[in-house]
């Protein structure tokens, strides 16, 4: 997904979901002005990863938080973006 042109940098988490207990999450900081779509994604992405790898839910962030050494703060992503997947 880091190949993306859309995409500056990215993380992953795994979010709640109450049909699976869990799904996982992209948090993605964009390069330039448009944001790449959750299926636009999905289809960069298909070939490389298996069907069950792929994302269901896509954030949107400017930046992706850090600690001082640089690490991505994923607990903070967690809490920001740990949301039940709603189906239909």
């Amino acid at each position: 997904m880091f190949e993306h042109s859309g995409v500056a940098e990215v993380a992953v988490i795994g979010a709640a979901d109450q049909q699976s207990g869990d799904h996982v999450c992209a948090v993605v900081a964009i390069a330039g002005d448009v944001a790449p779509t959750l299926d636009e994604l999905r289809e960069f992405v298909g070939g490389r990863l298996a069907r069950y790898k792929l994302r269901r839910q896509l954030e949107i962030v400017n930046s992706l938080p850090r600690n001082a050494a640089g690490k991505v703060l994923k607990t903070e992503l967690r809490a920001r973006f740990d949301q039940p997947l709603e189906r239909s």
